[in-house]
């Protein structure tokens, strides 16, 4: 049977991939983000060459009732979501007290109240169905408070708290709730992060194979997906120090990229 799964942040980055990759395995979708060009040209693409059907939702989700208009959307579109991937968000570069607020409001309200609103609009359904899977998109910064990007991190270990907790109520219930934690990416993240401006260049994974890995774990049901072998050491590592030197630690490091 044909399942369908709904994307956000399906522009560019891991939903752009994560797009991708379940309309190669013959999957329809439902494509939510704000650029509407890049939707139209993504759906015109995957139709062509896999043959399913692509419906677009043109939607700022840091906006208050933005998740109401994607749910009320899917709805009149009489669409069941199989697979709901959370993936939208983003960070910001900078100290707190140096920080943007309008900027940091709204990466809470994506980061946090849009993925949340919207598992609460579709996990009923999925429940009274007896079958669905939930991907969040958080980060192997969950696993630590993050200077330089405060919001982010916490934002991020919200999202692993939330995912682990819904994982465990939905249990028997035919349904399943994955954490995905990348480390860094290749996408347009750190540019959005920096505001345009570039840093250290160092060699990360794609966006395709970190999607591939989130994908098959979504699939597989597993709870927490930690990409690589480097990042899945960070959460046994920072069981075992002290949270104050965990904190320093990541304070020198992230200053590192500060002052790129």
């Amino acid at each position: 049977m044909t399942k369908t799964a709904l994307v956000t942040g399906a522009s560019f980055g891991l939903g752009y991939e994560f797009a991708r990759i379940h309309a190669e395995n013959g999957g329809n979708l439902v494509l939510v983000a704000r650029s509407k060009d890049k939707l139209d040209e993504l759906k015109k693409e995957l139709e062509e060459k896999y043959s399913v059907t692509v419906h677009v939702i043109t939607k700022d989700l840091s906006l208050h009732g933005s998740a109401y208009d994607v749910y009320n959307k899917v709805s009149d579109l009489n669409i069941e979501i199989d697979y709901l991937i959370n993936n939208a968000g983003f960070g910001d570069f900078r100290y707190f007290t140096e920080s943007d607020w309008p900027k940091q409001e709204k990466m809470i309200n994506l980061n946090i109240m849009a993925l949340t609103h919207l598992t609460r609009l579709f996990l009923p359904l999925m429940i009274s169905r007896n079958s669905g899977k939930i991907l969040n998109v958080a980060s192997v910064a969950s696993f630590v408070p993050g200077p330089t990007m405060s919001v982010y991190f916490a934002t991020k270990a919200y999202v692993l708290s939330f995912s682990e907790a819904i994982a465990e109520e939905v249990r028997g219930k035919g349904v399943t709730v994955t954490a995905l934690c990348p480390g860094p990416t290749e996408s347009n993240f750190h540019g959005i992060a920096r505001d345009g401006k570039s840093g250290r260049e160092t060699k990360m994974p794609t966006a395709r194979k970190v999607s591939e890995y989130g994908y098959k774990s979504m699939l597989k049901g597993r709870v927490l997906a930690v990409p690589g072998a480097l990042n899945s050491v960070v959460p046994f590592l920072v069981k075992f120090l002290p949270r104050s030197l965990v904190v320093r630690i990541i304070k020198k490091a992230q200053e590192g990229k500060h002052n790129d």
